[in-house]
């Protein structure tokens, strides 16, 4: 029997999650599984993965094959270079000691570019909505001058109507007789 370790879908139609689990390669995708290692969310920025690391690097050191994107998944959370390292030891060329030492300087350059990317997200997000506030005060501001100009325009013109028609019956025009 080979053991995959694959992802099995869950979720609505456009908000799918995963389940990472060891199952038979035989297996359904969706179907039986013998465990269930973790889980994928990728419709967050970035993705959530939670997994049992022990229990993944167990069934990896066992011979599971991980699929395409879960062998993804494990590079970076670090299970496929813990067992990179262990493999080293039973082949005589680290030591326990340098394994943990090597892995640990892994983890923290790995959890600091991870901080490095959400840092660099949430400043995204606040200069998004800095431009978006700046462009709405802008679109704002031109409105109301050109509401400020057409009432400028329309004052003087209405105060002047009225002068012209006072003018107006003074003037010397014979006034035409339509009766006939």
């Amino acid at each position: 029997m080979a053991v995959k370790i694959r992802l099995q879908r869950h979720g609505k139609k456009d908000a799918a999650f995963f389940h990472v689990v060891a199952a038979d390669g035989r297996a359904p995708r969706d179907g039986a599984f013998i465990e269930k290692l973790g889980t994928y969310n990728p419709n967050t920025n970035p993705a959530t993965i939670d997994l049992n690391f022990e229990a993944t690097l167990k069934w990896l050191q066992n011979g599971a094959e991980p699929t395409d994107t879960c062998k993804a998944i494990l590079s970076y959370k670090g299970i496929l270079m813990k067992k990179h390292l262990l493999d080293g030891v039973k082949k005589g060329a680290l030591t326990e000691a340098q394994v943990e030492e090597r892995f640990a300087k892994w983890l923290d350059s790995k959890a600091s570019k991870i901080n490095s990317k959400k840092d660099g997200l949430s400043k995204d997000a606040k200069n998004a909505v800095a431009a978006k506030f700046k462009a709405e005060t802008a679109a704002k501001d031109a409105k109301s001058a050109k509401i400020a100009a057409k009432v400028a325009v329309v004052e003087p013109v209405a105060e002047a109507a009225p002068a012209v028609e006072a003018e107006a019956p003074a003037t010397d025009a014979p006034a035409e007789n339509t009766e006939a």
